[in-house]
């Protein structure tokens, strides 16, 4: 390995650590309205009216929706507030 690849994998390893690249994911579900979860994205997530409408839809048409992207503690605050409103979200990294 030379030098170069091994700064480039020491960044790949310090980005998996990293606390800020966790993805807050919609499910699509057969149980809520549009306007349930568009409201919900925007009072829990800050979403304006397009971005909801448009997270919303993808999750419905696509299955789920990447909503935000953050830090992990704030992002499984936002997840527990939805999840309490019924939603279906996960986290990843």
């Amino acid at each position: 390995m030379n030098e170069e690849s091994g700064k480039k994998e020491l960044s790949r390893q310090e980005k998996g650590n990293d606390d800020r690249g966790w993805s807050l994911i919609l499910h699509n579900d057969d149980h809520h309205t549009f306007d349930f979860v568009i409201g919900s994205l925007m009072e829990v997530l800050d979403h304006s009216a397009e971005q909801a409408e448009q997270c919303a839809f993808i999750a419905h048409t696509k299955g789920k929706c990447l909503v935000k992207k953050g830090h992990r503690d704030a992002l499984l605050h936002q997840q527990g507030e939805l999840a309490r409103k019924g939603l279906v979200v996960s986290m990843k990294s």
